[in-house]
């Protein structure tokens, strides 16, 4: 059976290194299935959920990795997934996650309306409240 290489990053660590059956990206204009034998293409990653199903060998199953921005490269079957942000579905804790938005909204109003660093906490809110869509999803399965 034909299998792609699959490398899928985020700037602090490795997701998942492995071989695996095919795997769904998520663009800003939908979602894009690879399989083995998939044309060459860069594609920039939207937010929400990737599912990456591992071969047999590498545990099988699906592996569903929330991403908010980002690249993939898909050549000869390989596929590198490099991810602005990136955290596996299961390994979400919404009350850890609650507490990191509101820390970010309070240092957000701290400062003063016309500073610019208010952007990166509103990046962070709006990462907050991404892993808190798809919280409960992972208790769902």
């Amino acid at each position: 059976m034909a299998t792609l290489t699959c490398q899928f990053v985020r700037p602090d660590r490795l997701i998942f290194e492995g071989k695996a059956k095919d795997l769904t990206l998520l663009t800003p204009s939908g979602e894009l299935g690879v399989w083995p034998g998939h044309a060459s293409e860069i594609v920039v990653l939207g937010d929400g959920v990737v599912r990456l199903h591992p071969t047999e060998e590498e545990g099988g199953g699906e592996r569903k990795v929330i991403v908010s921005g980002g690249y993939a490269e898909i050549s000869n079957n390989v596929v590198i997934v490099l991810a602005d942000h990136a955290r596996d579905i299961d390994d979400i804790e919404p009350d850890v996650v609650r507490e990191t938005r509101e820390k970010a909204f309070d240092s957000r109003d701290a400062l003063p309306e016309d500073d610019s660093r208010r952007a990166y906490y509103d990046n962070k809110v709006k990462w907050c409240n991404l892993l808190l869509k798809y919280a409960g999803e992972s208790d769902a399965q």
